[in-house]
């Protein structure tokens, strides 16, 4: 069975080509396209699709968030995470808040359709670099490191100042006020208990909570 699915990235070379992948391996019969929060939700609203890809940096509003809305309105709608950012980084959290699996866009070919049909097929799909990112989070007995505090808004700032990133320059990528990114980052040091940048960027390398690689962190 050929499956109908949503792919939401803001990248047009990037849908172009998994477009054209799902379609030309027989995996997709449709492929529908959004390129943010806002058109994602709005499709769900409009056509049943078998599976999603959704991307964790929109324009509009961070993926995690675009995912709780999407398994609010079709609880059963399975969403794969597609992104550039690490399992470790934010796979614990996808799967928390719903995700179906999480997929690196490092991947081959091969690797994304055998995620995109075991979630079709109503299961989950869990890479070894997730296994691990699941493993160390259920190390911790229950206990929560202090980035596990943050909501999804001040851990993505939290790693995009540790990525060297200005607010002015967070704000342009998240489509949010100067003030708006002030705040979360003020936020995150209080719940964190840490001082300054130096700290928190300190913190973050640490816990290799962002990748050196620039490509991982725009």
């Amino acid at each position: 069975m050929t499956l109908r699915i949503l792919l939401v990235d803001d990248h047009v070379i990037v849908r172009q080509g998994v477009r054209q992948l799902l379609l030309d391996r027989g995996i997709a019969r449709e492929v529908v396209e959004a390129d943010n929060g806002a058109q994602a939700l709005a499709s769900i609203d409009k056509t049943v699709f078998d599976a999603t890809l959704l991307d964790i940096s929109l324009p509009d509003m961070n993926g995690v968030e675009v995912l709780k809305r999407m398994k609010r309105k079709v609880p059963r709608l399975p969403v794969m995470m597609f992104s550039m950012y690490r399992e470790d980084q934010y796979a614990v959290r996808a799967l928390k808040a719903g995700a179906a699996g999480y997929l690196s866009k490092t991947v081959n070919a091969a690797q994304m359709i055998e995620a995109i049909q075991q979630v079709a097929a109503g299961r989950k799909y869990v890479s070894p670099a997730m296994a691990e990112a699941l493993a160390d989070y259920v190390s911790f007995d229950g206990e929560q490191l202090p980035h596990e505090k943050l909501s999804d808004r001040e851990y993505q700032t939290l790693c995009m100042l540790a990525s060297g990133k200005r607010l002015t320059d967070i704000a342009n990528a998240l489509s949010l006020s100067v003030k708006t990114v002030s705040v979360y980052r003020s936020r995150l040091l209080e719940k964190m208990k840490l001082n300054n940048n130096a700290e928190l960027t300190f913190y973050v390398m640490s816990n290799r909570l962002v990748d050196l690689n620039p490509a991982m962190t725009a």
